[in-house]
């Protein structure tokens, strides 16, 4: 099994940029009594099982497919009830599959495609980051077009990108952290190709998460199925994380595990927002990520106490409106990649962010609009915040959407979205 990446010499095509596909069971990697175990709890959890649906479930070439379903009937583990051709059988399962089922499924619940190797899984990882495609100027300018940003920090987010480093944002409440942070996974081009499931010793980890990872269009032609091509994927976590999150998830109740989100964001963008209001000591948790982020590797522990070690390419920051001198020390900064502070913006920086977002939402800019908003916050005494022009302009059309107005901006409608955002105070509601 520990030498699957080397029989088939590479687990990507430099030619056609696809998984290269098995066409025997040995290039899978997984031995014969693994897959025929799948293959059998695939035929117990499908009511009508073909030929081509196993192939289809397990995500293996048809013979390879066909080669475990006549292993299992040899077995008399199933039956073929109807034969329609060559690699062409309809099997139902026998009293002996059904045990052998219960046995399996006491010790693994997983059923779905074919995983593939550990070996297999860091190899194509490292095959995609090299073969990452360059991130041109162009592609910064275009992903924070809707953001008003310096020359200086949009070639510090470019550099951030292209090099794939971590980055640690800071600024107040509002500065525009999360927006910038979030607006770099526009800026990673290309899709990445991620298996659906990862074997180690008998054991099964599931990847592919549907909440998380957005499939695209396949390519065409023959490619190993038990990948799947996705948008690059952005992971954002914040108050709810914990030391045991980053680890392996093991499903008692199913027997198999869950990758930990840092490993589903692979290839992507990982966000943690609000670092160091986490419900660990943000010293602990600090000096989780120090191996990851300088070696580009991360260790996670099955159950039974082994650890595996598995690539870490992504894209990391950290967000905080801390001060980052009371919790985070020198060790760890020389880690991080970059460094970029954001401040409250200006009247003019304000204004910007104001008529840009206005843009961005087709919406029709009057200069009175900044009128009346700066003698709002100059009367109310109320420091201008990066984030308060898109917060005041989707209120405005809630206002719109909900009194079934026309769609557009007066100065009427801004100042109930100022009231409504800001809070009526000292203002009496009359029932």
């Amino acid at each position: 099994m520990q030498d699957s990446a080397q029989d088939r010499k590479s687990v990507f095509s430099n030619e056609t940029l696809v998984p290269i596909m098995p066409e025997l069971i040995e290039q899978t990697g997984l031995s014969t009594g693994f897959l025929a175990d799948l293959a059998l709890k695939t035929v117990y959890s499908g009511s009508d099982c073909t030929s081509e649906r196993v192939a289809e479930n397990l995500k293996l070439p048809l013979g390879i497919s066909e080669n475990l379903m006549q292993h299992l009937y040899r077995e008399k583990y199933i039956d073929i009830r109807e034969r329609s051709g060559v690699q062409r059988n309809r099997y139902a399962m026998l009293d002996r599959g059904w045990d052998r089922v219960q046995r399996l499924l006491s010790l693994s619940g997983y059923i779905g495609p074919s995983p593939i190797t550990l070996d297999d899984y860091t190899a194509g990882m490292r095959w995609m980051n090299v073969h990452a495609e360059k991130v041109e100027p162009e592609n910064i300018s275009g992903a924070y077009s809707h953001l008003v940003l310096s020359d200086q920090q949009l070639r510090i987010l470019g550099l951030i990108v292209e090099s794939r480093r971590s980055l640690f944002l800071t600024g107040p409440p509002g500065s525009g952290k999360t927006s910038a942070a979030v607006a770099l996974h526009d800026a990673l081009k290309g899709e990445i190709w991620i298996p659906y499931a990862i074997e180690i010793d008998g054991q099964v980890i599931r990847v592919f998460d549907p909440h998380i990872h957005h499939p695209v269009s396949p390519p065409e032609g023959r490619y190993d199925k038990r990948w799947i091509k996705i948008k690059r994927p952005m992971v954002i976590v914040g108050g709810e994380l914990t030391l045991e999150s980053m680890d392996l998830i093991y499903a008692g109740n199913l027997n198999y595990y869950e990758a930990p989100f840092q490993v589903k964001a692979n290839g992507g963008l990982l966000v943690i927002d609000d670092f160091g209001r986490q419900r660990v000591e943000p010293h602990d948790l600090l000096n989780r990520w120090i191996i990851p982020l300088e070696n580009r590797v991360d260790y996670l522990t099955l159950h039974t106490g082994k650890k595996i070690e598995v690539p870490f390419e992504l894209l990391l920051v950290f967000a905080t409106n801390l001060n980052i001198k009371d919790f985070v020390d020198q060790a760890f900064l020389r880690r991080m990649g970059y460094r970029l502070g954001f401040t409250t913006p200006s009247a003019d920086v304000y204004s910007l962010i104001f008529q840009r977002y206005l843009a961005y939402r087709e919406l029709d800019y009057d200069s009175s609009f900044l009128y009346r908003l700066f003698a709002r916050y100059e009367h109310e005494k109320r420091e201008m915040k990066a984030c308060e022009p898109r917060d005041l302009v989707e209120r405005c059309l809630d206002i719109c959407r909900y009194e079934n107005l026309p769609r557009r901006i007066t100065v009427d409608i801004l100042d109930r979205a100022w009231n409504y955002y800001f809070g009526l105070e000292n203002q009496r509601i009359d029932a």
